[in-house]
């Protein structure tokens, strides 16, 4: 009777461990923000790398993947969603920080670090716990995708209209998912003197996720390619995350500024999943191999389209590869509930 009155409606955690995971995800919200979102993530890659490595050797006396990489440390629904909406607090608040260069809107810039600037850390520390709360709400009532990456996509919508942003923003185009004014590099009707906020002075008129990642044949080669190393990662470790390590560890190239290397732990991640659904049913690790390939395909193209509409044409940025993996492990998961597939993969 005690332990049950102490409970936490809807998340089910008794009060004192809910409080810890509370205050941690403050700190890990406002670490985000200090170190910039992408280096945080990256962060996430290392760590979900160490746990599996771990979990491979047999030593998971600690599940460091869960509890750390993907848990209240370096969680991206916690650190880098902090560092995404600090991105877009400091594009409002702090103009003159942008680089000298950069052609996007500042607020999409989560290559930036912010330092220990208290407001920005403030901003990072409540996004964080913001993104805690709706996971947690979120796996309490059953939601049936990835709600990791739910999070990472909700509480980048809702910073937009926080931080006085458009919701979605205006395609420039033929619709949102043309990205030929990108490719015509047409500048932003502001630069014409049309009547428009002023942080779109300068741009370009369309902003694609990656500029050296957007076109559809490319997005699905390096999702088939990448999809087929997951794949054989877990064939041979049983380890569905350790791709999806690999993938979000690569990325520090990308913040060092290797030219165009590609984002794919989106790809990776549901190619290993595409891997574990394939077997039982083939029994066959070939097809295994094969399924993990196109399902990685098939989650490039989700990032790619998700972009087009909830990225490319607004002032912060809104994660494409959390957009595909809780869009891919949502029909899965409908999938395996109307009984087409034999399991939901990592669900």
């Amino acid at each position: 009777m005690y332990d049950a009155l102490l409970q936490i409606p809807i998340i089910g955690m008794e009060v004192e461990p809910f409080l810890v995971l509370f205050i941690t995800a403050l700190a890990a919200g406002a670490f985000g923000a200090a170190i910039g979102a992408l280096p945080a993530f990256i962060f996430t890659g290392f760590l979900v790398f160490l746990g599996e490595g771990l979990a491979i050797a047999g030593e998971p006396a600690v599940s460091v993947t869960g509890v750390i990489g993907f848990g209240a440390i370096t969680g991206p629904h916690i650190a880098f969603a902090g560092g995404v909406a600090a991105t877009a607090y400091a594009g409002k608040k702090y103009p003159e920080l942008e680089p000298d260069g950069w052609g996007f809107h500042f607020g999409k810039n989560i290559l930036r670090a912010f330092g220990p600037r208290p407001d920005i850390l403030a901003v990072g520390a409540i996004f964080g716990v913001l993104g805690m709360l709706i996971t947690q709400v979120a796996n309490g009532v059953g939601v049936p995708t990835d709600n990791i990456a739910l999070s990472v996509f909700l509480t980048a919508m809702i910073a937009r209209p926080v931080f006085g942003y458009s919701v979605i923003g205006t395609p420039k185009g033929s619709g949102f998912l043309d990205m030929s004014p990108f490719e015509n590099e047409e500048p932003h009707p502001k630069a014409q003197g049309d009547n428009v906020p002023e942080e779109h002075e300068g741009r370009v008129a369309t902003e694609p996720w990656l500029p050296h990642q957007y076109k559809w044949n490319q997005v699905a080669a390096i999702g088939l390619a990448t999809g087929l190393l997951a794949g054989y990662i877990w064939l041979q470790t049983g380890s569905i995350f350790l791709g999806y390590a690999i993938s979000a560890m690569s990325l520090l190239f990308l913040q060092l500024g290797v030219e165009d290397i590609p984002v794919t732990h989106h790809m990776t991640l549901i190619g290993s999943a595409g891997a574990v659904i394939a077997m039982p049913m083939f029994g066959s690790a070939v097809a295994a191999l094969l399924v993990a390939g196109i399902f990685g395909a098939i989650s490039g193209l989700f990032g790619e389209l998700t972009q087009r509409i909830f990225y490319a044409h607004g002032g912060t940025h809104v994660d494409p590869p959390a957009m595909a993996i809780a869009l891919a492990m949502l029909i899965i998961a409908i999938l395996n509930m109307v009984g087409v597939i034999p399991n939901a993969g990592y669900l």
